[in-house]
């Protein structure tokens, strides 16, 4: 690691986002701009995801984000050749002129997203202008960092926020102003979702976003790994060079509140009976009947009164609340704040994943993080393992874990709505 090259890390700073010549598919070389697009890399759950994908269009995302190959080598080969072929097609072309880029996402009950597209100056965690809220696994950040360093691109943005001040900041007004005119791509997704993006140009537009901006720090709010990734590949590199910057999507939250989610557990070639069996006598367990709706209603109700889980995976669902005091006292680590403690993530964690189930939580093998709810419950009836569903943590609590320097346990959270990969890409060699 070249540190004299990063020596200006240490002067405070907030954020700075950095236009670019962001990479976009040709509308007229691709069955649909949203048969190309995917959800982020690590959110393709559904039993046939990836397959589904791959066979909407010749060009889905997924085959860079996603690449399939016999080992990781040849994997992240492929995705560079096919990065590179499609540019030299003409399937993926570089806009004229760097700009920053305003991202919308609405959906048919309401819900409206807009936040800003562009490259943020990586920055280290002791200037507090980017703030984790999770661990993460090293092999992941190992993973996503071959196939970075492969491509030479940034593939998809990460999802931060920040707290404006709403409809009064300077970038604010940009954003809405920009809204209204004509978009450079519009789709509408399978999920209903319909997505806008508009490109930035003007240089007094983007020095008054950068001012602005400029006056924050930001919570990631999904892609962690990835701002991990950034990190690591910017100490690979001598400053100044590109890999100082990364892709990210800012969501101004004062004007555009994020729906959090919880991340779920599946628990390979373990039966729900071993499970709850091993369970007994530690929590209350309860036999629910009825369909997953009401059983996510049951675990809601129950973690308004403390810890509460969800297991299923045996055609039924079974509510785990109520821990043993005695058991938290002697597998919860007292070093954190009493919000850490009382996580259902660090609970399931420290407790049930390590003492009383026995499984490693950055083992593949043994586990697995998905976000869709319905799919866990499939994936854990059709192979036989245990479904763990969690109930989602409020906003605010993460936040305030995050600006105490306190991070969650891995996957404790899924902010959304998430960014549609394949709408623009950044590739480092422009």
């Amino acid at each position: 690691m070249n540190t004299a090259g990063h020596s200006e890390a240490t002067a405070l700073r907030g954020l700075e986002l950095t236009p670019f010549r962001g990479l976009r598919y040709d509308p007229d070389r691709v069955g649909s701009l949203a048969a190309v697009t995917s959800p982020p890399y690590d959110v393709v759950v559904r039993p046939d995801g990836l397959h589904h994908l791959q066979s909407a269009d010749p060009y889905n995302i997924v085959r860079l984000i996603l690449p399939q190959a016999p080992t990781p080598s040849a994997r992240n080969e492929q995705a560079s050749d096919t990065l590179r072929r499609w540019q030299s097609e003409g399937v993926l072309a570089a806009d004229d002129k760097p700009g920053l880029y305003v991202y919308e996402q609405r959906a048919d009950d309401g819900m409206l997203q807009r936040g800003i597209i562009g490259a943020l100056r990586v920055s280290d965690p002791a200037e507090g202008v980017v703030l984790p809220h999770e661990d993460v696994m090293p092999h992941i950040v190992a993973d996503r960092a071959d196939l970075m360093r492969a491509t030479s691109a940034n593939l998809e943005p990460l999802l931060l926020t920040y707290r404006g001040n709403g409809s009064t900041s300077a970038a604010a007004d940009i954003v809405e102003r920009v809204a209204d005119h004509p978009p450079v791509l519009a789709t509408t997704t399978e999920d209903g979702y319909s997505h806008r993006l508009w490109a930035v140009t003007d240089p007094a537009d983007l020095a008054l976003i950068q001012s602005d901006l400029a006056q924050h720090q930001a919570l990631i709010a999904d892609g962690h790994h990835r701002w991990a990734t950034y990190r690591r590949l910017r100490a690979e590199h001598t400053s100044p060079s590109p890999w100082d910057y990364g892709l990210v999507l800012l969501v101004d939250t004062a004007r555009y509140p994020l729906r959090v989610r919880a991340i779920h557990r599946l628990l390979h070639g373990v039966p729900v009976a071993d499970a709850l069996a091993a369970v007994e006598g530690l929590f209350r367990i309860r036999h629910l009947p009825g369909s997953l709706p009401s059983a996510l209603e049951a675990l809601a109700d129950s973690a308004r009164d403390g810890n509460a889980f969800l297991l299923a995976g045996d055609g039924a669902y079974h509510l785990v609340d109520r821990p043993d005091p005695d058991l938290l006292a002697r597998t919860i680590p007292t070093d954190r704040p009493p919000a850490w403690r009382t996580l259902d993530a660090t609970v399931l964690h420290a407790a049930l994943l390590d003492h009383v189930w026995h499984i490693p939580e950055d083992s593949p093998a043994h586990i697995a993080y998905i976000h869709d709810t319905a799919a866990t419950v499939e994936k854990a009836e059709r192979d036989g393992g245990t479904a763990v569903l969690l109930h989602p943590v409020r906003e605010e609590v993460v936040r305030d874990l995050a600006r105490q320097g306190v991070t969650m346990p891995r996957k404790s959270t899924s902010f959304g709505p998430k960014p549609a990969s394949g709408l623009v890409l950044r590739t480092l060699d422009l």
